[in-house]
């Protein structure tokens, strides 16, 4: 039964994206049958993976409103072992017509649990705001991954989103569990990196990945060619830390 990773933060621009579309390339480089769902209305990993967001038959907003089957929506990327269900801006009016439609908050689930056995890992890309989408990516998870940017304001909202964690797993899903916090951009040349990494371990009673994701010239290049960092440039840094925190999820699930 594949484990279900929800990667969230409010926050924009913290690395939700690049860890989405990076940790996923990297378990199916490693042999897991990964599945990537990009729930986030700016469909920033579906092209990110090599596909054009812009001329799709059915997308993750179509499988919302009932509109094709969750086997309809899955493509095959150009990547080994590496399945993806798109995303696009019509996704944004989904809020709107879910409106007194009755279990809203488990759509997405129950359309995954349909396939949730041919999978070793389903990645889900929340946008960033804590609306219906999330909710839904939160009710289908066994666990929330949080990046955090090594930048001054890192822990402003991540109590709120840890609250809504537990609100979720309190009200919706019970199994829900925190998967942990990566650390993304981080600047070894700052002590101010330095210093957000040592007030959110003295502050956050959470786990924390070992694996920090460094800022990096070639990882940020790597969405605009519409490949994973682990082949746009596979010696890079960046494509060695995403491997490094692939093996620390991998590790995690046979704990």
């Amino acid at each position: 039964m594949g484990r279900v990773i929800a990667i969230a933060n409010q926050k924009g621009g913290v690395g939700k994206t690049t860890t989405a579309i990076n940790l996923s390339a990297a378990l199916a480089e490693a042999g897991k049958q990964t599945l990537t769902i990009d729930i986030d209305p700016q469909g920033n990993t579906t092209s990110g993976l090599g596909v054009d967001k812009h001329h799709l038959d059915c997308t993750i907003y179509d499988l919302i409103l009932g509109e094709c089957s969750i086997e309809e929506s899955v493509i095959v990327t150009d990547y080994d072992n590496l399945y993806l269900i798109p995303s696009n801006v019509d996704l944004a009016g989904a809020e709107i017509e879910l409106i007194g439609i009755q279990d809203k908050e488990f759509i997405v689930k129950k359309a995954v649990e349909q396939i949730r056995d041919d999978y070793d890992f389903i990645i889900i890309d929340c946008p960033p705001s804590l609306n219906m989408l999330t909710i839904n990516a939160m009710t289908t998870a066994d666990t929330v991954l949080v990046p955090i940017q090594c930048e001054y304001y890192a822990l402003e909202g991540l109590s709120q989103l840890i609250h809504t964690i537990n609100l979720v797993k309190e009200r919706l899903n019970p199994d829900l569990n925190m998967e942990g916090v990566v650390f993304t951009m981080y600047d070894a040349r700052t002590n101010l990196s330095l210093q957000v990494v040592e007030n959110v371990k003295n502050n956050l009673h959470q786990k924390i990945y070992k694996t920090i994701i460094p800022r990096n010239v070639r990882l940020a290049e790597a969405p605009s060619h519409g490949l994973p960092i682990t082949v746009y440039d596979t010696k890079s840094a960046g494509a060695e830390s995403y491997r490094l925190l692939a093996q620390e999820v991998m590790n995690r699930q046979e704990e």
